[in-house]
Formats: structure tokens, C-alpha cells, sequence
């Protein structure tokens, strides 16, 4: 059996990173050019959609921190000869 490892080219995260990051790139768009005073009286003076987005985007990033630093890892595979699949 072989201990060799290969990176998976699939990876969650990067999907989930992607989808907070795009999210949040709206959100904090529109909490900064299109949030009506209304709306911020409406929330007790606080703009929802800035800071929402903003912690989207920051937890997007730290999605694609963690897929960095601890990359997912698949054993190798064995073929029937031993060799191992790249």
C-alpha cells in the first residue's frame, strides 16, 4: 500500500469561499451606494447590508486561508501492477 498523497482538485471550501465572497461583494455594495437613510432608521442606525457583507467577505476569506494552509489530501491509489495512479 502506498503512503504517497495527491491534492484533490475538488474542494469545498473554495465553493462555499466563492459563494460567501460574491455574496458579500453585493451586499457590501449596497450597504455603501444604495442604503437609504430610511433604511439605516428602520435598523437602528445601524446599515445592516454593509456589515453583513462585510462579514461575509471576511468569512470568505478566511474559508480560502483554511483551504491554503491545510489542503485536502487523497491517498493515492494502488493499480492492480503496484504502480500508484497520478
Amino acid at each position: 500500500m502506498s503512503t504517497q498523497t495527491r491534492t484533490s482538485a475538488f474542494d469545498i471550501r473554495l465553493i462555499i469561499a466563492l459563494l460567501l465572497g460574491s455574496y458579500g461583494l453585493v451586499i457590501t455594495i449596497m450597504g455603501l451606494f444604495f442604503t437609504t437613510d430610511e433604511e439605516i432608521d428602520k435598523s437602528a442606525g445601524v446599515n445592516i447590508n454593509l456589515w453583513a457583507g462585510l462579514a461575509m467577505l471576511a468569512v470568505g476569506a478566511l474559508f480560502v486561508l483554511w483551504t491554503w494552509l491545510r489542503p485536502l489530501r487523497v491517498p493515492a491509489q494502488d493499480d492492480k501492477d503496484g504502480s500508484t495512479v497520478d
